[in-house]
């Protein structure tokens, strides 16, 4: 049994076979590890052992799709993930492009059920900082208002950040979500965290994605959490992606609908500035 209080380098050394010689911490949660055969890996630190679990079963299996850019995970425990580290450059319209088509590709190979938890993954994981269950429905509509709306409005409303009064524009939302939702589609292999700060550029001339909450959902989902903090390139995206596997006409309307999931994450998290925005993509949700 590893010793509870091992340290970035040792979990590195554990995990890789390989000898540590030079550690450089980043944040309160990563180290850049480097080893001897001169590879840098990153040890990030999780706080629970399903927040650890999560991640790596997410990475995991939005690799196995074989489209996307993903750090390699080398292993983890309760404390530690282990993964390769993406060397960064500068940001790449062709680039851009080519992570259209490619997560064109990673939603196509699908997920068994909308909720669906990646292969090895807990139902209690996370989004960000905030809990997050991966428990299956039958159908988007009524699994996105169950488990990906309604639970952070009522922890909104619970925390005072939105007013008991001010929710009935989201529970209208839910409750017209079977037609509000578009054409049905079946269930997407999620990135599920998808905003610009989880796209790195790769010195390569690749996008990588990290931080997943991956999951199984709506392929419009991705591409709503692009738009939600701006992207660079989010055109070429997005003409990369259309050119592999055409939006449902109405797309753009619906935006503002698979933007309420992350904004009231974000309201809970963060407090009343998102609550508004939530509240202003609930009333354009329902007038779409």
């Amino acid at each position: 049994m590893h010793n509870s209080s091992e340290g970035p380098g040792a979990a590195a050394a554990r995990f890789t076979g390989l000898a540590v010689t030079g550690e450089r911490r980043l944040s309160t949660a990563l180290t850049e590890v480097t080893l001897d055969d001169g590879r840098v890996v990153m040890a990030k630190h999780g706080d629970a052992e399903r927040a650890t679990r999560a991640e790596a079963a997410g990475l995991r299996w939005l690799a196995e799709a074989g489209s996307v850019h993903v750090p390699a995970v080398h292993g983890r425990d309760a404390r530690w993930l282990v993964m390769d580290r993406v060397v960064t450059g500068r940001p790449d319209a062709g680039a851009a492009e080519r992570l259209g088509r490619e997560l064109a590709a990673l939603h196509a190979s699908g997920a068994r059920a909308f909720g669906a938890p990646p292969p090895g993954g807990p139902e209690d994981a996370s989004i960000g900082l905030a809990p997050m269950r991966n428990v299956t429905g039958p159908d988007w509509p009524h699994w996105y208002a169950e488990h990906r709306v309604l639970p952070y409005l009522r922890g909104a409303v619970d925390g005072g950040t939105i007013r008991g009064a001010e929710a009935s524009v989201v529970e209208r939302v839910c409750e017209r979500l079977p037609e509000l939702a578009g054409p049905a589609e079946p269930p997407a292999r999620l990135h599920g965290d998808l905003w610009n700060g989880n796209v790195l550029w790769g010195a390569d001339g690749h996008a990588w994605l990290i931080d997943p909450a991956a999951h199984g959902g709506h392929r419009e989902t991705d591409l709503a959490m692009l738009h939600l903090f701006g992207c660079l390139h989010l055109d070429r995206i997005l003409d990369g992606y259309q050119d592999v596997a055409p939006l449902a006409a109405g797309w753009i309307d619906r935006i503002a609908l698979h933007q309420l999931f992350p904004l009231l994450v974000h309201a809970v998290l963060f407090g009343r500035g998102y609550a508004e925005q939530a509240l202003a993509a609930a009333g354009s949700a329902l007038r779409s």
